[in-house]
């Protein structure tokens, strides 16, 4: 009777740890550690993260009830006012509460940037891309020289349409700043990004981890010393992108809020 009795107790055991870690995507470092002592209750965890106790799913719905409350719009959404074009010389319009970019034939890749500096911040948005157009939202960038109001360069989190084959939606690119940051090992073409339909995503740049949601799916877990020690704060900007003598596209934004983490 006793070994049955320990078999049961280990796989109890091992349960309980199985319940206490999340499955797959880690949790924002901001929140802290999970409660160490939680039921044995198992069930499905708000956010996306799984399956797990009931403590956990309380402890994780209050952090997301917290983050929540922080966010506030990025700009009044009455005028542009709040921001600068740079690098190009796309065309950008507020109409409604919705950004509207449109591409100029012969630009480079535009900016409209925030005149304010942001270094560790949580940012919600929602963004319609044109089938034929890659964009994307810079975020701690800077610029530098002088053509255009100065060449935006840092991470960016990319835009793109699904197509038939998946898109690379929500991995962080370096914009004149090294190319993709985002090892192409992890790269991996997923169809998350509704084409031709608003896109919601959610950007949590904490130190030098980057975490993106694209549509409520976290695809991108990125943690880059690197670029983290070069741009740890700076502008956000909208992208779009140029291209050459095509178009006229278009991308569009709304409900653009964001949440500053303090430390």
């Amino acid at each position: 009777m006793k070994r049955p009795i320990l078999f049961f107790s280990m796989t109890i055991a091992v349960a309980m740890i199985a319940i206490g870690a999340p499955e797959k995507k880690p949790f924002p470092a901001h929140w802290g550690d999970p409660p160490k002592i939680q039921t044995r209750d198992l069930r499905n965890l708000p956010g996306g993260y799984g399956k797990g106790s009931g403590t956990l799913a309380k402890w994780i719905q209050k952090n997301l009830d917290e983050d929540g409350k922080g966010l506030k719009p990025l700009f009044d959404g009455k005028s542009l006012d709040a921001f600068e074009i740079k690098s190009g010389t796309a065309t950008y319009e507020l109409k409604d509460g919705v950004i509207t970019g449109t591409t100029v034939a012969g630009s480079p890749n535009t900016f409209l940037c925030t005149k304010k500096k942001y270094g560790d911040f949580e940012l919600q948005f929602e963004v319609k891309c044109h089938d034929k157009l890659n964009s994307g939202v810079q975020i701690r960038s800077k610029l530098k020289g002088d053509q255009h109001g100065g060449r935006v360069n840092g991470p960016q989190v990319e835009i793109e349409a699904s197509g038939a084959n998946g898109s690379e939606s929500g991995y962080i690119y370096g914009e004149a700043a090294g190319g993709w940051l985002t090892p192409g090992a992890d790269r991996k073409l997923h169809k998350h990004f509704k084409d031709g339909e608003w896109n919601h995503y959610k950007v949590v740049a904490e130190g030098p981890r980057i975490q993106v949601s694209v549509n409520g799916v976290q695809v991108s877990d990125l943690t880059h010393e690197g670029i983290y020690k070069t741009h740890p704060k700076g502008l956000i900007g909208l992208q779009v992108h140029g291209v050459g003598n095509n178009g006229p596209f278009t991308v569009a934004w709304k409900n653009l809020k964001i949440r500053e983490i303090k430390k």
